[in-house]
């Protein structure tokens, strides 16, 4: 019963905003005018992407280049194969003793993620590159687990953006906003798709995407990414956002006060064969 009155209250919610036209400008307390009928149009009909963000947990470095290996030759390929584009891969920045992999896997419809097992188990070229992997021991394996997170794209940012890759020293950024209930969590992501998400592409933060985590095992969250050509170019553009006058109006919003109750961030480095 408590599930089904949570899944009414989201998807009456969700409608809401997309009648209300999320791609409109910041709303402030002054003002919440709807936006151009153009851009209401657009939200609600271009479709929401889902992403699979997964966490590698490798133990050292030789087992790193096992899974990196297997994610270049066997995996990405294999995606690329279903259709399934632009999937990022990522290590840790700076982290020496922790040898994560990172994989953020965009797909087209929750369908498209149900069909991903079945596809890899039947894809014989997916198999025969992936057996480097598959043969390891039980008892020495490549990695100890992988952890998930399943999201929705906001209607603000219905699908994946990707940064430009000319830039040698680019990096992103992993933020994770918790809150301390779903209606929180859910004026958190209004805020997002009623102007700070705008703005953060305004002032050239690079979001590449943002989520609403479904699954996970710290919901409820909002989850996304930003990306950067440095850290120095990356620390300017925050700052611009933050001293942004369209921010100090939005952050004084009563509806969106203490809707956050812890924030996670992680930057990230792209693989040589990321696609993002």
């Amino acid at each position: 019963m408590i599930d089904s009155i949570w899944y009414r209250r989201l998807l009456t919610v969700s409608i809401a905003f997309l009648a209300a036209g999320v791609l409109g400008s910041c709303t402030t307390p002054e003002s919440s005018s709807p936006p151009p009928a153009a851009e209401v149009s657009k939200t609600m009909t271009t479709n929401q992407e889902y992403y699979e963000l997964r966490l590698y947990r490798i133990p050292g470095a030789d087992k790193q280049k096992i899974v990196s290996d297997y994610l270049e030759k066997a995996l990405v390929p294999a995606l690329n194969r279903m259709g399934i584009d632009r999937v990022g891969v990522f290590t840790l920045k700076e982290t020496p003793d922790d040898f994560s992999i990172f994989v953020l896997v965009p797909y087209a419809t929750l369908e498209a993620f149900s069909q991903l097992n079945p596809k890899l188990a039947s894809d014989s070229r997916y198999q025969e590159a992936a057996a480097n992997l598959f043969t390891l021991p039980k008892d020495d394996p490549a990695y100890t687990r992988i952890e998930s997170r399943l999201m929705k794209a906001f209607a603000g940012m219905p699908v994946l953006s990707t940064p430009d890759k000319a830039a040698e020293t680019r990096l992103l950024e992993l933020r994770i906003y918790e809150s301390h209930n779903e209606d929180a969590a859910l004026r958190k992501v209004e805020m997002f798709n009623k102007g700070e998400a705008a703005l953060m592409q305004k002032m050239k933060l690079g979001p590449v995407f943002f989520g609403e985590t479904l699954i996970s095992n710290d919901v409820p969250n909002l989850t996304y990414m930003l990306s950067a050509d440095d850290m120095e170019a990356h620390k300017q553009h925050f700052k611009d956002f933050l001293e942004h006058p369209d921010w100090e109006q939005m952050k004084k919003i009563e509806r969106y006060k203490d809707t956050v109750s812890n924030i996670t961030s992680q930057f990230l480095l792209p693989t040589s064969y990321s696609q993002i």
